[in-house]
């Protein structure tokens, strides 16, 4: 059905549609598109005026709010009233609800990373930053862990094939994380392990619950750290604390972390994804250009020092690979014992 309409100096549309039979004042709906958060004024006036015409309106008999949508925004519409719909990247799913953005990863118990999953935030992200929807995204994840990190039982989620020359595929998906534009509040429950710490250093804060643990276990598997994490753990906690963690592979809990500095609000575990939500919100609610600029300014060089951090840590990976030592600590793990490590 075609539709007629005419925008005026004050950015109103005012449309009428053919086959009126009655006249009522103005009805308002509000319409954002997928790309666009205008706010469009809607209606049927009770005197059309399109190009010098004068015509009857009215609502009755018309699906005229889907006529309209298509016609003004060419079939790509999406009507959003309080929720958006939920979009899914793969095992990532997204809600946005007041301006901040709820990513899930959905791969409970301990979501086990690989490259695709990385791909998807990444994805997911990269999608809400050209969301004006969106101003804040809380990062959690389904299950008893955060991310346990990589599974190293399967070859193909570490994107690390000994002798490659390459860039790693997974550490090229990390840096698109890194380079995210709006704010990122984690929300960590459980264990963030090996690259699953790695990913929890991504977000500008975290919450944790005394119940998170924190570990950087690569050497308790014969393996370098990576995910950036050279980088991004020191820059943290500092040198000292983030040497403690790489050469002893400890787990810290989420009160050590609070302390350390690595988290940013100790909360009980029902309270966690509230409390992650309400920074959030706080943040959300004053002016998003200004908070985007000032985020930029003060990870200016993050992505970059990420990505030459984990183009080393990727070399020293790769070598260790090999080893009888990382041949054991995988085996090691799988059977739940401490390795038995000869240095080889």
């Amino acid at each position: 059905m075609p539709i007629k309409r005419q925008r005026y100096q004050c950015g109103t549309y005012r449309a009428c549609v053919p086959d009126c039979k009655r006249h009522q004042v103005l009805e308002q709906i509000e319409l954002r598109t997928a790309i666009n958060d205008t706010r469009i004024n809607l209606g049927i006036p009770a005197t059309c005026v399109h190009l010098g015409r004068h015509h009857k309106g009215s609502m009755s008999d018309v699906p005229w709010r889907a006529a309209l949508a298509r016609e003004l925004m060419g079939g790509t519409i999406q009507q959003r009233e309080i929720e958006m719909t939920e979009p899914k990247y793969g095992d990532v799913s997204v809600k946005v609800k007041d301006y901040v953005a709820c990513v899930e990863i959905h791969r409970p118990p301990h979501n086990f990373f690989d490259v695709q999953l990385i791909r998807d935030l990444a994805n997911a992200f990269n999608a809400l930053d050209e969301d004006p929807a969106c101003r804040v995204s809380v990062l959690c994840a389904e299950g008893k862990s955060f991310c346990a990190g990589a599974n190293f039982a399967n070859r193909n989620a570490t994107g690390v094939e000994p002798g490659a020359e390459k860039r790693n595929p997974l550490y090229s998906e990390a840096v698109r994380l890194f380079s995210s534009k709006k704010p990122l509040v984690g929300a960590i429950q459980g264990a963030a392990i090996g690259g699953g710490l790695g990913l929890a250093l991504v977000p500008d804060f975290r919450v944790v619950s005394p119940e998170a643990r924190f570990a950087a276990n690569f050497v308790k598997i014969g393996f370098h750290p990576g995910f950036g994490l050279t980088h991004t753990l020191p820059r943290l906690i500092g040198v000292q604390k983030a040497n403690l963690m790489f050469l002893t592979g400890r787990r810290i809990t989420g009160e050590e972390a609070f302390a350390w500095g690595l988290a940013d609000l100790l909360v009980e575990p029902d309270r966690l994804r509230a409390a992650a939500t309400e920074l959030a919100a706080e943040i959300a609610e004053n002016a998003p250009l200004a908070v985007n600029s000032t985020r930029a300014t003060v990870r200016r060089g993050l992505a970059e020092a990420v990505q030459a951090q984990t183009n080393i840590e990727f070399v020293e990976q790769d070598w260790l690979m090999r080893t009888e030592d990382h041949r054991e600590g995988i085996k090691a793990v799988a059977e739940r014992r401490p390795g038995r490590f000869v240095g080889k």
